[in-house]
């Protein structure tokens, strides 16, 4: 039963993969003179069909009609009563990260008394809880609707906040909440059919983390607390060797990497931020590698959770760059000045 159940999912999600956005389509949606102009170019895929009935084309309702499409796929990909176990529990361990995300703008509403942004997807969103987190006054309120959301996990690093008056300016408290996510994620993996290959990709997904935090640290000369803010369980790139990165320059931090997957990475950094001045070419140049590796690692299985972990890689890069092509277009930016920031 098990074998239908993998080959089950396995056609269906391929087939969800031939109604992607594709980079022809971005192309078209170049030259696109208006945000309903660039809808009806993607009318024939997927999120084309869903956002085809949208009255309002604004940024702000393109943008949560974007993250609530995403929801809506991940949700009814749950639905299905051949899902493997294993795939729906990867699936759940996965999108706990929009869960972090909430947690964390919940965290800066408290403590600075505006509203933050929350994104439509996750656990605490399925359960109708969001708007009561958006709306919480304090961090005891927090740790009330993950209670009734079960993400028990999380409380003890909100304790800690609670204590702490100025949690919102702390970056080791969102830290923790990212490195518990992190962590609960690669304990799910371990737990699953093919579980080595996606604890490879998800520490692959943590080295990148943590390659990020010490790559802005150095260009941008900062001093933060690295051992409290780096990711525990990177494979390669570590607590102690994000220590020793932000010692080096940033030209030299190919050297120390050079028996690495990511020595390769920073050179192209490197280059691009020689030539921008720009801090912002590492966060596009480590997207943009993170897919290819994941790709090279992930695509090409079936009859694997790992087919559902590259639909959800894909289904994530999709809706990212539709919403940066879809506000340059109602802003009137040019989407040529933003094709840099796109994954392809």
């Amino acid at each position: 039963m098990s074998t239908v159940k993998y080959a089950f999912v396995s056609s269906y999600l391929k087939g969800q993969e031939a109604r992607l956005v594709t980079s022809e389509h971005i192309d078209r949606l170049a030259g696109a003179a208006s945000v309903q102009d660039a809808l009806g170019t993607v009318r024939e895929t997927d999120v084309g069909s869903y956002l085809e009935e949208l009255s309002d084309a604004s940024s702000d309702r393109l943008d949560e009609s974007l993250w609530k499409y995403l929801a809506q796929r991940i949700a009814f990909l749950e639905w299905l009563k051949l899902l493997p176990q294993d795939v729906r529990s990867i699936l759940r361990a996965y999108t706990a990260k929009y869960d972090v995300f909430n947690i964390k703008a919940a965290l800066v509403g408290v403590y600075t008394g505006k509203k933050a942004g929350m994104i439509p997807a996750g656990t605490i969103h399925n359960d109708g809880l969001l708007d009561e987190l958006s709306r919480a006054e304090s961090v005891d309120d927090i740790i009330r609707v993950l209670g009734k959301c079960k993400l028990d996990d999380y409380v003890p690093v909100l304790e800690q906040a609670r204590a702490d008056e100025a949690a919102d300016l702390d970056l080791s408290v969102q830290a923790r909440l990212e490195a518990l996510y992190h962590r609960n994620l690669l304990a799910v993996a371990g737990r699953v059919k093919d579980g080595p290959a996606l604890r490879e990709a998800f520490g692959l997904v943590i080295d990148l983390a943590n390659l990020q935090l010490a790559l802005r640290a150095i260009i941008l000369d900062l001093t933060p607390p690295i051992s409290e803010l780096t990711i525990a369980d990177g494979r390669e790139i570590t607590v102690q060797v994000v220590k020793e990165l932000v010692s080096l320059k940033l030209t030299e931090v190919p050297n120390r990497l050079e028996n690495t997957r990511y020595a390769d990475i920073v050179k192209e950094i490197a280059a691009g931020y020689e030539r921008t001045k720009s801090v912002t070419v590492v966060d596009e140049t480590i997207e943009k590698h993170k897919f290819r590796i994941l790709k090279e690692m992930l695509a090409l299985k079936v009859l694997s959770p790992l087919v559902a972990a590259w639909y959800l890689v894909l289904k994530e890069t999709e809706v990212r760059n539709l919403r940066l092509v879809l506000k340059a277009i109602a802003d009137e930016v040019p989407v040529q000045d933003i094709t840099s920031l796109l994954v392809p």
